[in-house]
């Protein structure tokens, strides 16, 4: 990247690099330790755009020569190009520095010492010869010749991608999806990559188009700002964007007319693979019309009109509840459980066994997971077969315990494979004759969809759930529509709080945010609420109460038992400090523990992790954004960490991969759906004041099974329990439900 800068000549440096002081992942501005050769441990600091360079590596630098008022005399990088080292030594460096897969320092000696300076030579034209150093077996050999090649291309493609301002990271993730096409899809077709590689969002694709040349006005350019406007709508929840808001939102992006983005639209519209406009109701039941991406359009009609089938059809794999003795069968059920149901129960249990479709709701303490045990116990007892899931895997931990049978997560059941479609769906349906799906709040509404189209006719479908938590993390509110005044789908909501639970401070508290009322915080033995009112005193506060002070009390596991769960992602209180804090404090850097720096996290042996993105390749059946789990290895010469999930799995992670994992010893309330801890510690305060809404705080109190520690100021907790969530999300479904004929969504999904 030559700069345009008038002033001296360019200077040239060469040297070894060293080690990497600082990198910026974004824009790939990195400090550096370089040895020019001058001796006595002399290093150089250079600063600049260093994308890719690996410690290790011959250097060839153009940049100009300054001087910082701290670290002194430095040399800014404008350029450079990947010198191959000359020397047995430099060689040794170079490969054993992690740069090739496959090659860590005890293999790298044994193959210099083997081939000495025809080391690279060897590698590059002869790799089957490997073979002969000691240890290094066809396969080994195989795999290092391959992640030569590999490096080899990734460098061109980074070097071309760096005149364009693209990071590392992101450079990789390219190369890995069009191989050699890389810089033909980045100077012809820029806006693809918004779409095909995750991590690139529209807007930096639009600067490469912009450094590509690419005009500002170019209908491509204003096509992909609106479909980037769309997805990001559905990002925060919503299925579709009324037209004019949409419009609004892409000339404000886009910095263009308007004329121009409603021309561009409306070829959007006629383009099968574009978006879909349809008049719905909107929110206050006025006519507007809707525009949607088309797999949100799609999953939305098939849904309805497969929960309608599911509901009108003749078929029914319960028969034996059509005419059964309720009063018998109940009271096989109490002796055989040991306690009877109330009323609102006794009607859940009918309504599941004699109706296809129903939904179950009430907040904590209200008899939920007994109704679900009663209704399993007594379809067993009439030898159907039943099945169960829950969209996280601590939620169908849970179901199993409670049940006593086995249950999996939807994406296990309905065995998703890479690229998300799932091995059972309309044509091959699941052998159930009664599916149970717990928090279904969290449904969103494309799992929703893959969901019951797996559901066979006659077969009847529970969901069960909070509808006062907060949504789904992703589009659509589906148990909310269900439960919609008009909806056909029968529902029991459990009010009735049990004598037990009302001796829980969690539970007690829980009900007294829903309803608008300030939680009580003295006298209780498991909710406590530490008083501080400056955000970053909270901030720390947080992290000393579940890392020590809970510990120390109640004998609980910080890693395990302890789950801190913050109203934001950002500031001094927010999860991504309250990770780092948390990290230093419950897994430090140790010598004896490897660890691997990404971006500006560390990952280390021990860390609790999250995945952050859907990932249907990864594992068995997929991981999904929100899964939780444990770096149980971290190999740096494969390159490679794995981490133990909740639901058990062992999952490798690339280096390059580590984007897709965050840490998680805090995380954010809405992260936290379906999962339940022993403890929770949520740090409340002015500082988020903007999230600060009743169901938020709601879903972080209904989260502890033990304890809830508050920690933060009476003034932040009063504006949560005031402020009732402002708008609903855009979505036609509960429409749907109303008014369509299971024929007028044909082929739909």
């Amino acid at each position: 990247m030559s700069s345009s800068v008038p002033g001296p000549r360019l200077a040239v440096v060469e040297g070894v690099l060293e080690r990497i002081t600082y990198a910026n992942e974004e824009n790939g501005y990195t400090v550096a330790r370089v040895d020019t050769g001058r001796g006595a441990g002399d290093l150089l600091t250079v600063v600049g755009s260093l994308l890719g360079a690996q410690p290790g590596e011959a250097l060839r630098m153009e940049g100009r020569w300054g001087s910082h008022p701290q670290y002194g005399k430095q040399f800014t990088v404008e350029n450079y190009t990947t010198l191959l080292p000359a020397t047995v030594q430099g060689i040794r460096r170079y490969l054993g520095s992690g740069l090739v897969k496959g090659i860590g320092p005890v293999f790298a000696d044994r193959i210099t010492s083997h081939f000495g300076l025809e080391t690279l030579d060897i590698i590059e034209k002869e790799p089957a010869r490997l073979i002969e150093v000691p240890g290094l077996g066809p396969k080994r050999t195989k795999k290092i010749a391959a992640a030569w090649e590999e490096q080899k291309a990734i460098k061109e493609v980074m070097v071309f991608l760096q005149t364009v301002g693209v990071s590392t990271s992101i450079a990789v993730r390219i190369y890995k999806k069009y191989g050699d096409a890389s810089i033909s899809v980045v100077k012809n077709e820029p806006y693809r990559l918004a779409a095909d590689v995750w991590g690139i969002g529209f807007l930096t694709a639009d600067k490469i188009a912009q450094s590509v040349g690419i005009p500002h006005d170019s209908p491509e350019r204003v096509k992909a700002g609106l479909q980037y406007a769309l997805s990001q709508s559905t990002d925060q929840g919503h299925c579709f964007l009324p037209e004019e808001q949409l419009i609004a939102d892409a000339v404000k992006l886009l910095q263009v007319d308007t004329g121009l983005v409603i021309e561009c639209l409306a070829e959007l519209a006629e383009d099968p693979e574009g978006v879909v406009r349809e008049t719905v109701p909107g929110p206050e039941g006025e006519p507007v019309t809707a525009v949607y991406l088309i797999p949100f359009h799609r999953a939305e009609l098939s849904l309805a009109a497969q929960v309608l089938r599911l509901l009108r059809t003749d078929e029914d794999r319960l028969p034996a509840f059509r005419d059964v003795a309720w009063d018998k069968a109940l009271a096989w059920l109490s002796e055989r459980t040991g306690a009877s149901l109330a009323p609102e129960q006794e009607e859940a249990v009918r309504l599941a066994l004699t109706r296809k479709v129903a939904v179950l709701t009430g907040g904590p303490g209200c008899g939920k997971s007994f109704t679900v045990r009663s209704i399993v116990e007594l379809a067993r007892a009439k030898k159907a077969k039943v099945v169960l899931a829950a969209p996280t895997g601590r939620a169908a931990k849970r179901l199993a315990e409670l049940t006593g049978a086995e249950a999996s997560t939807v994406h296990r059941l309905l065995e998703l494979k890479p690229g998300g479609d799932a091995a059972y769906d309309r044509d091959r349906p699941l052998d159930a004759d009664l599916v149970v799906v717990d928090e279904a709040s969290m449904l969103d509404l494309l799992l929703a969809n893959k969901l019951v189209k797996a559901v066979a006719p006659g077969a009847h479908l529970l969901l069960v759930g909070d509808v006062d938590q907060l949504p789904s993390v992703g589009a659509g509110e589906v148990l909310g529509d269900l439960l919609a005044p008009d909806s056909p789908v029968p529902a029991v909501r459990l009010t009735r709080i049990f004598r037990q639970a009302q001796q829980s401070g969690v539970v007690t508290n829980a009900h007294r945010i829903n309803a608008g009322q300030h939680p009580l915080t003295t006298g209780l033995p498991d909710f406590f609420l530490f008083a501080e009112e400056e955000t970053e005193d909270a901030g720390r506060l947080a992290v000393e109460v579940a890392a020590r002070r809970i510990p120390a009390k109640f004998g609980l596991d910080p890693r395990r038992d302890v789950q801190v769960l913050a109203p934001m992602h950002r500031g001094p209180a927010g999860a991504g400090t309250l990770n780092g804090l948390l990290q230093q404090a419950i897994t430090p850097a140790r010598p004896d523990v490897p660890e691997k720096r990404f971006g500006g996290r560390v990952f280390r042996v021990g860390d609790k992790v999250t995945q952050i993105r859907n990932n249907y390749d990864k594992g068995a059946n997929g991981v999904f954004n929100g899964t939780v789990g444990v770096v149980t290895s971290l190999d740096v010469v494969e390159q490679r960490l794995t981490v133990r999930t909740e639901e058990d799995e062992e999952v490798p992670y690339e280096f390059d991969e580590l984007d897709e994992l965050a840490h998680a010893y805090a995380v954010t309330i809405h992260r936290s759906q379906g999962s339940e801890y022993p403890a929770v510690v949520i740090p409340i305060t002015t500082g988020a004041w903007m999230m600060l809404q009743r169901n938020l705080l709601y879903t972080a109190v209904t989260r502890a099974k033990r304890l809830v520690v508050l920690v933060g100021s009476r003034k932040a907790i009063g504006q949560a329990v005031r402020t009732v969530t402002a708008g609903r999300r855009c979505t036609a479904l509960a429409h749907r439900l109303g008014g369509l004929s299971p024929t007028g969504a044909k082929g739909a999904g």
